[in-house]
């Protein structure tokens, strides 16, 4: 049996948070970007492209057909992001538990908790945005204290209330060290994003990229964004994912020892 002292040795570590998730994307390459492709990225870019577009508005009044678009494009854009959030920590808590990952399995996985992720991106939403009101450390504090309740809803199926106290049971001690991880996040969001400006602008110029902003989405650049909306969904789902198994393996031990204590 995995003994109390051995558990309670481990530390949270950044570099085997980065090194999982960078790991499962490596050798899961078609399952992880196909997912935030399919899932996220086309729907994504598809559908705030259509909002976009003047000749998707210009048959209806301007305050009738913004409304009407704008809330059928955010309810399905969010519907798909969650669809996509949630195949990708099932494959992704597949692979550190050295379990096969499957497309078919990921994907069902993000649909059965629709639902109840779009519940928990709301109530995160209202928490963070209340904090950041107040003087915004709290809502720094509370996003810290929630950052793997996604991961743990789909994985434990333990409701939103339960993922809220299971992240904050998890985070409980590490909270420094996530503040550093989420830092780094950005930052290569950041860079993706900048990689993503320079080849628009490369494509199609300065002009081109104010022309487009006017009369629509050209192809080129429908492009770019996809590619770059799978990127950085495929990093950010995989890295949080894998802070969810690193916290998990910190305090409850790895899933091969917790089955040994059951077993052994």
């Amino acid at each position: 049996m995995a003994s109390i002292a051995a558990v309670s040795d481990r530390r949270m570590s950044i570099g085997r948070v980065f090194s999982r998730g960078f790991a499962t994307i490596g050798a899961n390459p078609l399952t992880m970007f196909g997912i935030s492709f399919l899932f996220g990225a086309v729907p994504s870019v598809a559908l705030n492209a259509l909002l976009q577009n003047p000749r998707a508005t210009q048959s209806l009044p301007f305050t009738l057909a913004t409304i009407l678009l704008a809330g059928a494009v955010g309810v399905l854009t969010l519907a798909f992001t969650f669809l996509a959030q949630g195949a990708l920590v099932r494959a992704t808590v597949a692979f550190s538990d050295g379990q096969p990952v499957s497309f078919a399995e990921s994907a069902m996985a993000g649909l059965r908790k629709i639902l109840p992720l779009f519940g928990l991106a709301v109530l995160i939403g209202v928490i963070v945005v209340f904090g950041l009101m107040l003087l915004v450390v709290p809502g720094i504090i509370f996003y810290l204290i929630l950052s793997v309740a996604a991961p743990a809803l789909v994985e434990e199926n333990c409701g939103v209330f339960g993922a809220f106290g299971r992240s904050a049971a998890l985070t409980k001690g590490a909270r420094w060290n996530i503040f550093a991880l989420e830092l780094v996040v950005i930052v290569i969001y950041w860079l993706v994003s900048a990689v993503s400006g320079l080849l628009m602008f490369a494509i199609l110029g300065v002009q081109g990229v104010a022309n487009a902003a006017q009369s629509g989405f050209p192809i080129g650049l429908l492009a770019i964004s996809v590619v770059t909306t799978t990127v950085v969904t495929t990093i950010a789902s995989a890295i949080q994912t894998s802070l969810y198994v690193e916290l998990r393996n910190w305090k409850d031990g790895p899933a091969s020892e917790a089955l040994t204590d059951i077993f052994g």
